[in-house]
């Protein structure tokens, strides 16, 4: 198994990177939170997963080892493939997939595209205990599971915002004010958005 690449950076597109190791060019399938976070630098370096089917052999590569565990996480999940994982890498980051996770908003797991009611009910339910494992502590922040949260972000839908639009400010708000009321989460969310 390949377990991380470091080479030229060849070619960047939104869903893959060629890197040269040693004259070898490796495709490596990446998320959007991934093709973020790589610079245009020469050298790059990624933690790669290499999905092997009958058919096919697939090389994903993440910036982050969290990334790659939240990815093989997924992937252990009944009828979440790979395409489906890497989508929701590319929806949200892995932060908000890990705090979605462990406060079981299934809400924001069915955000994403490909991922109905039951399949998110069972992502949370097949990952809820193991994804404080794979993830830091700080990555998962306790003001994230504030239930004001919750109500802010609903008021927000109601008056028409997207969910991830508004999720994301909120969280911002959040992270600089944890113990923000929800009157004050909204006021400050519709100030931003």
């Amino acid at each position: 198994m390949i377990a991380q690449l470091t080479g030229k950076l060849v070619e960047k597109n939104l869903t893959d990177v060629v890197i040269d190791c040693a004259g070898v060019g490796y495709l490596v399938e990446i998320s959007l939170h991934t093709y973020s976070q790589i610079s245009d630098s020469e050298l790059i370096k990624l933690y790669t997963y290499m999905l092997v089917r009958e058919d096919s052999q697939r090389l994903f590569g993440f910036v982050e080892k969290s990334e790659r565990e939240l990815f093989k996480l997924l992937l252990s999940v009944s009828g979440i493939g790979a395409n489906t994982a890497r989508t929701m890498l590319s929806s949200l980051n892995p932060s908000q997939i890990a705090q979605a996770i462990a406060s079981g908003d299934a809400r924001t797991v069915q955000s994403v595209k490909g991922i109905g009611a039951k399949g998110a009910q069972r992502v949370i339910l097949d990952l809820k205990d193991k994804i404080m494992q794979v993830m830091d502590v700080s990555e998962i922040s306790p003001s994230m599971s504030n239930t004001g949260r919750d109500e802010a972000l609903s008021a927000l839908e109601t008056l028409g915002y997207a969910r991830k639009q508004a999720q994301n400010v909120v969280d911002k708000i959040l992270a600089l004010s944890p113990e923000a009321t929800v009157e004050q989460l909204i006021k400050d969310a519709l100030k931003q958005l």
